[in-house]
């Protein structure tokens, strides 16, 4: 198949799983991983895709990518990521957990983990902890987000101000270079930031295919975040300013 006829398929495979790997299309097409980096190449150049380690997303822009191809995207690091974010999690905390794939990884991690009381904004992370029996789970009010059963809005703010948590987790949408967390939703980012407000200690959960997109709202900086669990060493003056900032990073291998 000729790379002309190759670039169609390529695209409706993103648009269909979320994420393309150039391992998987070499063998979808039965061509050369150089053959597929040089198309991926061309389709970044143009717009239709964004380069990311191993393969390529759709582009950001300001909407985010569907719900379920989010979760499918990279589901290995987010396990190995959740496993060492809640190891960092003591038994007999009080825990937020915000909305996103990576935190309903966190809250399968949390499923051994004994009289836990859990507030969270995340319909699907509530579904997940019924399956502890020994944890407490209050879901925060608000406007019900069909696309992801995320809760958004004032009233889930002003219910998350009634807590003092011990641990907040919270994932992001990207992460720039300057340490900025950004995501695509206002209301999301208002109810993040109430999070970060009411929490002794914040941890941020976020693959390292964050730093390869962009989002248009500011939630907060690496500076406000005690722990950022991650799959990947940061970038280096990323890594200086983390040090300055006294954030703790964490890479899951």
């Amino acid at each position: 198949m000729s790379q002309t006829f190759r670039h169609p398929d390529i695209l409706e495979i993103a648009r269909r799983e979320g994420k393309v790997t150039v391992e998987g299309l070499a063998r979808h097409f039965n061509v050369t991983v150089q053959t597929i980096r040089r198309d991926l190449a061309e389709l970044a150049d143009t717009g239709k895709l964004e380069r990311v380690h191993g393969g390529a997303i759709l582009p950001s822009g300001v909407s985010n990518i569907g719900y379920e191809a989010r979760r499918g995207l990279n589901e290995v690091a987010k396990a190995a990521i959740a496993a060492r974010c809640a190891a960092a999690i003591p038994e007999d905390a009080s825990v937020f957990l915000n909305i996103g794939t990576s935190t309903e990884a966190v809250a399968r991690a949390l499923l051994h983990h004994r009289n836990l009381l859990v507030v969270t904004n995340n319909m699907n992370v509530a579904n997940i902890l019924v399956d502890n029996p020994t944890c407490e789970i209050i879901v925060a009010g608000g406007t019900l987000r069909r696309a992801d059963g995320g809760l958004v809005g004032t009233l889930t703010m002003r219910a998350i101000q009634q807590f003092k948590f011990d641990y907040a987790v919270i994932g992001c949408s990207a992460l720039d270079e300057e340490g900025d967390l950004l995501d695509f939703d206002i209301q999301e980012v208002g109810v993040s930031q109430t999070i970060i407000g009411q929490a002794r200690r914040t941890f941020l959960v976020a693959d390292a295919a964050k730093f390869d997109r962009s989002a248009p709202v500011r939630i907060a900086s690496l500076r406000e975040i005690d722990r950022f669990f991650t799959d990947r060493p940061l970038p280096p003056r990323l890594c200086e300013l983390c040090k300055g900032w006294s954030t703790g990073i964490d890479i899951a291998s």
